[in-house]
């Protein structure tokens, strides 16, 4: 008997325990979809570009420095003015080197006029040796005397010439085209050949370039997208465009003039040579500009908005898409280069996926969601410009 009671006690514990579990579930809500907006994927047309600060160098310098020592007499040129090659700039005193050349012209007249007489009495010993009126000795003697007298000529006219290169240097021209500046010497100033101070600088103003250096990991990873055929040469790949300092963009293009064929060990770094041609003198040394290089076109790259990218503290990028069956899920994607406020997506995602780019907050692994929103419609179709 008491065993009876106590099954039917246990009997009506579990039935009691079921309805109210069943009670609990009949209570609970049922899961819910997230709404979320979603960009489906597609190919777009990019124009990689690169942009690479620094500074502008004239490409030809020159400094001013005289050949010879002297008083300075006048100085020809206005500072801060466009001067041409051969102007002259300044004028050394030329009364001694004037007197140099003299003399030494004087020595050389001297010299082939002994030269002179001594052929015609070399020619007269010629004739009279054939006939014994003069002995072989003799005759010798006057041919040498003639060699003698010719190397005197060749070393004065040596000397002639070497006190008119001096006498020239009296006048210090300009070695090249461009703008001068401040002179560092004054009228009556002594100046030598051997100074280490220039008496003025002219920069070449008509071509400017532009020295700016890239990872080498930048380099071999075009090199790579090149070879592969994901990236394409941009029209000649060689076009460069500047951005002033007050934002605006220079009317001139220029060109990559080459690039350094090694890296360098402490920066690890490659170096760009960009000219430009400056025909207005908008340009400056010194002036910090931004340079634009396009590098390639990509015609198939998929553009994620660079919120919807979140990445692990190792710097690897994942995305949370929505798949087939309306859940969402995260994937790895690599994406290294920036195209405006987009990442360009290398690999990890395919034509069609749909990417989810807004209520990111409120997805996890697996959890059911309702794309409200696709922002595929309005993107464009192509993009002409981006920068990595």
């Amino acid at each position: 008997m008491h065993r009876r009671r106590l099954m039917a006690a246990l009997l009506g514990s579990t039935a009691l325990f079921v309805a109210g579990c069943q009670k609990h579930d009949a209570q609970m809500p049922a899961a819910q979809s997230v709404d979320v907006g979603v960009q489906t994927m597609a190919p777009k047309h990019v124009v990689m570009t690169a942009e690479l600060s620094g500074r502008l160098s004239s490409l030809k310098v020159s400094d001013v420095r005289p050949q010879i020592g002297g008083i300075v007499q006048k100085r020809l040129f206005v500072e801060g003015s466009d001067v041409k090659a051969g102007q002259v700039l300044y004028q050394i005193d030329p009364a001694t080197y004037q007197a140099t050349y003299d003399q030494a012209r004087g020595t050389l007249a001297k010299a082939v006029a002994t030269l002179a007489s001594a052929k015609t009495k070399a020619d007269r010993y010629a004739q009279l040796v054939k006939i014994n009126a003069v002995s072989a000795q003799d005759n010798d003697d006057a041919i040498a005397a003639v060699r003698e007298d010719e190397a005197d000529v060749i070393a004065d006219r040596a000397s002639l010439e070497s006190a008119r290169i001096n006498l020239g240097y009296t006048r210090i021209v300009a070695p090249i085209s461009g703008r001068i500046g401040a002179s560092s010497v004054t009228e009556g100033a002594l100046v030598t050949s051997d100074q280490t101070t220039a008496l003025a600088t002219i920069h070449a103003y008509d071509e400017m370039y532009l020295d700016v250096t890239r990872s080498s990991a930048d380099w071999l990873r075009l090199r790579k997208a090149f070879a592969s055929g994901r990236l394409k040469r941009a029209g000649n790949g060689a076009a460069v465009q500047i951005v002033m300092e007050d934002g605006t963009t220079y009317a001139h293009a220029g060109v990559l003039q080459f690039s350094g064929i090694t890296v360098d060990a402490t920066t690890g770094s490659v170096t760009l040579r960009m000219i430009f041609p400056n025909p207005d003198g908008e340009l400056l040394p010194g002036m910090f500009v931004r340079a634009q290089l396009d590098e390639g076109e990509s015609t198939d790259a998929l553009l994620v908005p660079q919120l919807a990218v979140t990445r692990a503290s190792d710097g690897s990028a994942n995305v949370w898409v929505v798949d087939d069956s309306s859940h969402a899920k995260q994937v790895a994607v690599r994406a290294d280069n920036a195209y405006g406020d987009q990442w360009i997506v290398t690999s990890g995602l395919k034509a069609g996926d749909r990417v989810i780019v807004n209520g990111l907050q409120k997805v996890q692994a697996g959890v059911a969601v309702h794309v409200a929103a696709d922002s595929a419609a309005s993107a464009p179709a192509a993009a002409t410009a981006a920068k990595s």
